[in-house]
């Protein structure tokens, strides 16, 4: 008897496309779920008939109470090797087997680009106006040349941000807890002196932190006041970093020129949720790891975590 695989947020229905399943095909049924599952009963009514599920990033939690709950699950394969909301004690407890894959920064990086491109430009105005007959240019474009650029975090994802922005003309300028003077040389940025001091003199902030205890809420209503009104705030790390509802009340009150937001504090997000219909925001629906390569290299490796773990000898474990 074959086992069943649930692959869950597969909105844009590629899941079988870009990966080879015929590899755990005869040992394993897959059904991919292409709208989001959300609630600990709703998941139970959905999963409790599959022995493998692949999630994406951590937009589905599986705290002990789920993993408890789900007494036919063996193995989880989330994709990345990173993932804040599974419990890996209680999957443990339970003989759940947790495994993940790799993950490329490119994507992230790119997009982190086109939303400040976008933001910078005017680029969805212009071509709204432009495609509805509405005025011919109507905004005036932000230049990046000699401008600051800060950035919060100078991991492998920062870094390669730091890099185009130096390829613009920018003065680039980073800061993190732990970044030290010999990693802003080696990328050939300035070591902002504090994080108060990179958001007071940056044209452009850019999130690019780990979400942990230190960073969650990072930046409030104290660290949003210190920006410039012509400042523009870009996150594609985290939502929990930057504090929504303060964010949402520099955008309506026009204390910063506008933000570029890819992760939200609620995703899918309701249809009524505020980010939804906030001036000066241009959003996008968490797009930062979505990329036909990024996606091959997620569900490829999730099904050699399958072949793996299925052969018994598991490959990618977590954490």
């Amino acid at each position: 008897m074959r086992l069943r695989c649930a692959v869950l947020d597969d909105f844009q229905k590629v899941a079988t496309e870009v990966a080879d399943w015929s590899v755990v095909a005869d040992d394993v049924e897959v059904v991919a779920f292409d709208r989001h599952i959300d609630g600990e009963d709703d998941l139970v009514a959905a999963l409790a008939g599959f022995d493998i599920v692949v999630t994406l990033r951590e937009r589905v939690p599986f705290p002990g109470s789920l993993i408890a709950r789900l007494p036919r699950l063996k193995l989880i394969v989330a994709s990345g090797m990173r993932n804040s909301v599974i419990d890996y004690a209680a999957a443990e407890a339970h003989g759940v087997t947790v495994c993940g894959t790799a993950s490329s920064s490119t994507p992230p990086v790119e997009l982190t680009w086109a939303l400040l491109l976008g933001l910078a430009r005017g680029i969805v105005e212009e071509s709204e106006a432009l495609r509805s007959g509405g005025p011919w240019q109507s905004t005036v474009g932000a230049d990046l040349h000699g401008r600051r650029l800060g950035l919060l975090g100078l991991g492998k994802i920062g870094g390669r941000v730091a890099q185009v922005g130096l390829a613009f003309g920018m003065r680039v300028s980073a800061w993190s807890q732990n970044l030290t003077r010999e990693r802003a040389d080696e990328v050939g940025v300035e070591r902002a002196g504090s994080k108060e001091e990179l958001l007071a003199d940056s044209d452009f902030v850019s999130v690019h932190l780990a979400l942990g205890d230190r960073t969650r809420g990072l930046l409030g209503p104290a660290e949003l006041a210190l920006l410039k009104p012509t400042a523009y705030l870009i996150n594609t790390s985290r939502a929990a970093i930057v504090d929504q509802d303060a964010l949402l009340d520099a955008l309506h009150a026009g204390r910063i020129a506008g933000a570029g937001v890819d992760v939200f504090d609620v995703e899918p997000l309701p249809a009524g949720h505020p980010m939804r219909t906030a001036p000066r925001l241009l959003a996008t629906p968490h797009l930062g790891y979505v990329s036909r390569a990024n996606y091959a290299t997620y569900y490829g490796h999730a099904v050699e975590d399958i072949r793996a773990f299925l052969d018994g000898t598991p490959v990618r474990r977590l954490p």
